[in-house]
């Protein structure tokens, strides 16, 4: 089959490693998306493994059009009884980037009528839409003339691990928690600590990775399991193969806030996950926060400006920079924000980085070699014989 892995902005390329590594083929990154092709089982592994994936398409009719009519007679001939039954349930979501449409939900009220032409014609019964809980979930992409139809194999977002009992005021989503610690380069052993953890998203990904838990493991449903096709048998080894990789591991993961609520909302979420004992958190300041380790990892989500002052940012952001290069020598610092023109106020120099989205706020993704010491080396004492 051939099949889309959607992602977020800036997460492409650490997403197709995992496909990869979870035995697609054909491996295409494209924006917010990788192509890709495998079979049923793939389709499934994938839904359960996959850190970075949002969702997980199968494609089953790409055309060009010129008109609404047009999309319509075009829907309307893909043989949508393979995929569903009239009494089972649909919804369809439209992406519509086109000048053909001035409306972008107007394609995806085409389609539902064609869907339901479909089978009012063959069977006489128009199946129910549910915008709720569809038993299909029809994605609509449309980009000027060209036209794909999909179905989502994930149907909740795959962000939504299932862990989440509660969230802050800007909770980081987890699949960018993950991608962020694949592009960091943390290897899964190091330590790590979130000294501003929110809900504690990072540190509980960072866990999930150290113990090789599947990010599938808390969801009671995908969107395949309610598809004609959906083989329950082999989803279960599957589901059953990536349990029995899950481990225990030595790593040191810690978080920490200065907000009581916070560290409150990242236990109850650490319980739900199942890591009680495995991820230390505690309410802490970050001034008075000290490295307890070398050859470590610091993941900062400072405050956005929509919870803290503007005039205080600049401040704020200069404690940060100072605190890590006083308190965290040997480690290295990776800072997520959407307020990227204060990270000069850090006042170390970045190695590296990435321009990604925590929804639909643009962030950057900034890392730090943080020295015992100076940089510089000592000049060399010339001879004077």
């Amino acid at each position: 089959m051939n099949l889309t892995a959607k992602t977020l902005f800036g997460l492409e390329n650490v997403l197709a490693k995992e496909l990869e590594e979870l035995g697609a083929s054909a491996i295409r990154p494209v924006n917010r998306a990788v192509l890709f092709t495998g079979g049923k089982d793939t389709l499934y592994r994938i839904n359960y493994c996959a850190r970075t994936a949002l969702s997980v398409l199968m494609p089953v009719g790409e055309f060009r059009i010129a008109s609404k009519e047009e999309l319509y007679s075009k829907a309307h001939k893909i043989s949508w009884s393979d995929f569903m039954d009239p009494d089972n349930t649909f919804s369809v979501v439209p992406v519509v980037n086109s000048p053909l449409f001035g409306h972008t939900g107007y394609p995806g009220l085409v389609v539902k009528d064609a869907i339901a032409d479909f089978f009012r014609k063959k069977n006489g019964i128009r199946p129910s839409v549910d915008t709720s809980d569809p038993d299909l979930i029809v994605n609509l992409h449309i980009s000027n003339d060209r036209v794909t139809v999909s179905l989502d194999s994930s149907g909740l977002a795959l962000y939504k691990r299932g862990y989440r009992l509660q969230q802050g005021p800007a909770p980081l989503n987890e699949v960018l928690a993950a991608g962020i610690l694949k592009l960091s380069g943390w290897n899964g052993s190091d330590p790590v600590l979130d000294p501003m953890c929110g809900s504690g998203t990072i540190p509980i990904e960072a866990a999930m990775i150290a113990y090789n838990i599947p990010p599938g493991k808390f969801r009671n449903s995908f969107g395949f399991s309610r598809w004609k096709d959906f083989d329950i048998r082999l989803f279960g080894r599957i589901k059953d193969e990536a349990d029995s990789a899950i481990q225990i591991s030595p790593v040191n993961i810690s978080a920490s806030d200065i907000s009581e609520r916070a560290v409150s909302i990242t236990a109850a979420n650490i319980e739900k996950a199942g890591l009680s004992g495995h991820v230390s958190v505690e309410v802490a300041d970050f001034r008075n926060c000290k490295s307890s380790f070398t050859n470590g990892y610091v993941f900062l989500n400072p405050p956005y400006g929509q919870r803290i002052k503007p005039e205080d940012i600049a401040g704020l952001y200069s404690m940060i920079g100072s605190g890590l290069k006083h308190n965290f020598p040997g480690n290295k610092a990776w800072i997520i924000t959407s307020e990227k023109e204060y990270l000069k106020n850090i006042g170390l120099k970045p190695v590296t980085k990435y321009k990604l989205f925590n929804g639909a706020i643009e962030c950057t993704l900034t890392g730090y070699e943080l020295f015992k010491g100076s940089r510089k080396k000592p000049k060399e004492n010339k001879s004077t014989e």
